[in-house]
Formats: structure tokens, sequence, C-alpha cells
């Protein structure tokens, strides 16, 4: 079965109904979404924004994982995107969906999919603390 497999690393805003959509297939009967926003804190300390920057093979590694999450059994469509740039409070940073025939496929795809693009991705973030100070986050 060839699943619907998109995958972006860049600038540009998700929009969540197209991601939603982009996954979408007659056959499936579940579509499970992680959405990852910028918080205003991390270890206790208030943050006004992200910097986030990403390895030039990052969209080549984010569609090795995508394309692997589409082989699955009863899956039928992987959306994947990781913003870069700057981020502000409540801004989507990773955004997620996967459909599937069943929820139960759906749901352990779409955590599997966001664990492994934690893991793997290369993308670094530069906190901006409110107290001026900065903290590289995620670099090798």
């Amino acid at each position: 079965m060839n699943a619907i497999v998109q995958f972006s690393v860049g600038e540009d805003p998700v929009d969540l109904g197209q991601m939603v959509e982009a996954v979408g297939h007659p056959r499936a009967g579940a579509t499970a979404t992680f959405i990852g926003v910028v918080r205003n804190h991390d270890g206790g300390r208030d943050v006004d924004y992200l910097d986030y920057s990403a390895h030039p093979i990052a969209e080549q590694i984010l569609e090795k994982l995508a394309v692997e999450i589409s082989e699955r059994a009863q899956i039928h469509g992987v959306f994947v995107s990781h913003r870069i740039g700057s981020l502000h409070i409540g801004d989507i940073a990773l955004a997620a969906a996967v459909s599937a025939e069943h929820r139960a496929e759906a749901f352990d795809a779409v955590r599997d999919l966001v664990e492994e693009v934690k893991k793997q991705l290369p993308v670094w973030k530069l906190q901006q603390f409110s107290d001026g100070e900065q903290e590289w986050s995620n670099l090798p």
C-alpha cells in the first residue's frame, strides 16, 4: 500500500486544517495528531522566545522517518513538519499527523514518529530567557 507522505523543515507556519486534510484517505478510520508548541518556561525559568536552527540534511532525515512510519500496516497518511527560525510563545514548533484504519495504529504511529523526530532530527534551539540569558538545547 502506498501511503500519503508529506514532510517539511522550514519557517512557514503549519496550517492544521491542511495538515489533517493532507493525510485524509477513504480507508482511514482515524487520524491522530501531535502539536508541539513553544511554552513560556523551561527548567523553572521564564522563556521569551526560541530560535530554531537545522542542519542542511534535516529535511532528508525527516523524510526517512515519515516514510518508515508510512510503511507500517494499516497506515494511510503521514505528515510531519518542524519549524525553524524565531518562534514565540504559543507558536507551533512541531506538527505531526498520521491516518490509519483504526485509532490504535494511528496513536501508536504518531507517538513513535514524534519520539524519533526528537531523537534523530538535527534541529537545535536557542532559548531566550526573560532575564536576558540564552541557552542552546539539543546540540550534538
